[in-house]
């Protein structure tokens, strides 16, 4: 299957992101703040980059595990259909757990990952998305930290892809498909 031609305009620079990850970083380092280790559990794989930054900004100890769920695939629409891909290596129970995500866009999968987790009996769980697309929710979630609210456009770069593609953008980007001559 071959993909439509695209482009991808500018939405997010990687200034105004790096100056979002940080002050993220100092509201959730105040809010653990008591705790002797932060577990950052990260939804794979759009949010590895974002994970990377946030981590390394957070002034805490943290352990850093990784969950992975898709509901997605290389469509631009969510299945909501959820899979876990890949469980988490370490246990959570009674610990205080972060979960950071790329983007909530349904808000289903998310959910789901949500459900799971409780079930593990964290200390306590907030979530941290990078971003936030409240026009298309359908699923209740709650993140206490996002970094940006932004339009139903369909984004890529800082980790976010399309198809695989784009992961590797210092910046957050909206797709634009372009008409081939024909």
């Amino acid at each position: 299957m071959s993909q439509k031609p695209y482009v991808v305009d500018e939405l997010i620079s990687a200034k105004a992101i790096a100056a979002r990850v940080e002050a993220l970083a100092k509201e959730i380092s105040n809010h653990y703040r008591d705790t002797d280790k932060l577990v950052v559990v990260g939804l794979l794989r759009g949010s590895f980059i974002f994970i990377a930054d946030l981590v390394r900004e957070i002034d805490l100890p943290v352990e850093v595990d990784f969950l992975e769920a898709s509901s997605y695939g290389d469509a631009m629409e969510s299945s909501r259909e959820v899979r876990i891909l890949k469980d988490l290596r370490g246990e959570i129970g009674g610990r205080d757990v972060l979960v950071v995500e790329d983007i909530i866009d349904t808000g289903h999968t998310l959910k789901h990952v949500l459900e799971i987790l409780e079930t593990r009996h964290p200390r306590r769980m907030e979530v941290c998305a990078l971003l936030n697309k409240p026009a298309r929710r359908e699923a209740e979630v709650r993140a206490k930290w996002i970094g940006f609210d932004i339009p139903d456009e369909f984004v890529v770069g800082y980790g976010i892809d399309y198809a695989q593609r784009n992961r590797n953008l210092g910046y957050i980007g909206k797709v634009r498909f372009v008409e081939e001559n024909n």
